[in-house]
């Protein structure tokens, strides 16, 4: 199974979870895990997502999610998951 995992991190504000919820809906992707929190009004939130259905290219994804961060004024980054792990074993 190929997988990712997508970072979310900005000022809270209604709309984030969803807007990212839908981006990955919109290429057909399933959110495994999630978690979020939100430290003085700073939301941060984890997902592990599959990107086994991706209905474009990787790039096309990043550039949406990227885009949609500029318009919630958050950082949105997507890593995939081995390279994930490797960079953490470092």
């Amino acid at each position: 199974m190929s997988k990712a995992v997508v970072t979310v991190i900005g000022k809270d504000q209604p709309g984030i979870i969803a807007g990212v919820s839908a981006t990955l809906a919109e290429h057909q992707i399933n959110i495994l895990d999630v978690s979020q929190t939100i430290m003085s009004n700073i939301f941060t939130m984890s997902m592990l997502i599959n990107l086994e259905k991706l209905d474009e290219e990787y790039n096309k994804l990043q550039d949406d999610l990227s885009a949609l961060g500029q318009k919630l004024h958050v950082e949105i980054h997507m890593q995939r998951e081995e390279i994930f792990d490797a960079m953490s074993r470092v």
